[in-house]
């Protein structure tokens, strides 16, 4: 029978470990984003008799229901697959002890391929492969995440109010921080009337509403829209905040770079101007990210603007949309190559949040960007490299302002070179600091 394991050292005891892995959002957690499932059904936590229902993402997902079977408190817990693609699959999680704050993940597998001999023959190269890349992503975000909680182990644990919680970013957070020890609470409305019970007592609101930028072409009704989801929102979310009669401690705003309107090779931090001289779609962006600080203003004793860049992620955003076209060797650079990019990964955009929430040093924007900006023209080529395809196909400007409009000026072919300084200054660690790194790890290559 076919085997698989893999140990990773983490900076917790084996306790903490286990504790991890039973908080609510754990295997939201662990679900890597280049092989994502939905689930369907869960009940319990890791003790004997949980289930697990989960469906592969698209037309040919399998259905999955597996059963822990054995669990020992702080040491480990197993799981079976009782239907599903496997023949077998029995699936070993332990916990084991090597100092009071570290231990060891190890992740062991026994499992049989559908079709006997056949199946192997044909399946077994691609299954390893598959697992290689699975829990590669699951040890490194697991360490990684567990790196982030224990920098703050010492502070008390959050409520938090998040807006906009079905966007990517909040699907992200709610689980990062709930594995965490936090209390998550969506913020829910009906109409223009928000639950202010998410409210009450909360430590921190994130407020990360809004439709997205660069989903539609901007028509008169998108752009009501994208002042509605934002400005408007925002008032309206701050109003509610106020008559649940407690401020909260921490209000982090979502924003974005696209603030600073287009400026060529300049180097932005957050004492450069904002705005956008033009009449351009970058004026336009620019506009809307002012008012959408401004409206979020007074939401708590703290406020901080993340000015957050394009967000590397393969389960949604800029990447998602590229992927298709670099896969085909289609991608390229974009209306020359030369306007310059700031970006973030996924991971170190849940870790600022988490960081501002903690950190009172923190007040206005802060630009939520790596370190390393790119110009369009060496993303291609990084890009290209991670999933191993020529990426030379160029983009004419021309062509994007005819797909787009106003859009592909606002936020396309705009040229942002952003550095993080307020956070490299409050001693943020970014674990993603060039595009490779979050490439490689967003799509498990």
């Amino acid at each position: 029978m076919p085997t698989f394991e893999r140990r990773t050292l983490m900076p917790v005891s084996a306790d903490e470990l286990c504790a991890w892995h039973g908080r609510p959002g754990a295997f939201e957690r662990l679900n890597p984003p280049f092989q994502p499932v939905e689930v369907e059904e869960r009940i319990g936590g890791l003790e004997v008799g949980a289930r697990t229902v989960i469906r592969g993402v698209g037309p040919l997902g399998s259905r999955w229901v597996a059963e822990h079977t054995a669990y020992e408190p702080g040491r480990m817990f197993r799981d079976e697959q009782k239907s599903g693609p496997f023949a077998k699959w029995v699936h070993t999680h332990r916990f084991e002890p090597k100092s009071e704050t570290t231990s060891e993940l190890i992740d062991s597998l026994e499992y049989e391929l559908p079709l006997g001999g056949l199946g192997s023959f044909f399946g077994g190269a691609f299954t390893t492969a598959t697992l290689e890349r699975m829990f590669a992503f699951r040890h490194a975000l697991t360490r990684n995440d567990l790196q982030r909680h224990a920098a703050f182990a010492g502070r008390p644990r959050l409520t938090v109010a998040i807006t906009g919680a079905s966007g990517m970013v909040a699907t992200a957070l709610t689980p990062f921080l709930t594995t965490g020890g936090h209390t998550v609470r969506a913020v829910k409305r009906t109409g223009t009337q928000f639950d202010a019970s998410a409210f009450e007592g909360a430590d921190v609101v994130v407020n990360l509403a809004g439709a997205g930028v660069a989903d539609e072409r901007w028509t008169a009704a998108r752009k009501r829209l994208l002042e509605d989801s934002r400005i408007d929102y925002t008032r309206r979310l701050v109003a509610a905040a106020r008559a649940s009669g407690s401020k909260p401690k921490v209000w982090i705003q979502g924003s974005a770079i696209g603030i600073y309107g287009s400026r060529g090779d300049e180097l932005l931090t957050e004492d450069s101007k904002v705005g956008e001289p033009a009449d351009t779609g970058a004026a336009y962006l620019a506009k809307l990210c002012q008012e959408w600080e401004g409206a979020g203003a007074d939401g708590g004793e703290r406020v901080v603007n993340l000015r957050i860049g394009l967000v590397q992620a393969a389960q949604g955003g800029a990447l998602s949309k590229l992927l298709p076209a670099f896969k085909l060797g289609a991608g390229g650079p974009i209306a020359g190559g030369k306007h310059w990019q700031s970006w973030v990964s996924l991971e170190d955009l849940l870790g600022v949040i988490l960081f501002s929430a903690y950190t009172d040093s923190l007040s206005g924007p802060v630009n939520a960007v790596g370190p390393h900006p790119v110009t369009s023209a060496e993303y291609a080529k990084v890009l290209g490299r991670v999933i191993n395809r020529p990426s030379f196909a160029p983009l004419p400007a021309f062509v994007l302002r005819a797909m787009f409009g106003e859009l592909a000026d606002g936020a396309l072919l705009a040229s942002q070179r952003v550095s993080p300084k307020r956070l490299t200054e409050a001693g943020f660690r970014f674990l993603h600091p060039m595009i490779e790194d979050a490439l490689r790890f967003t799509l498990g290559r």
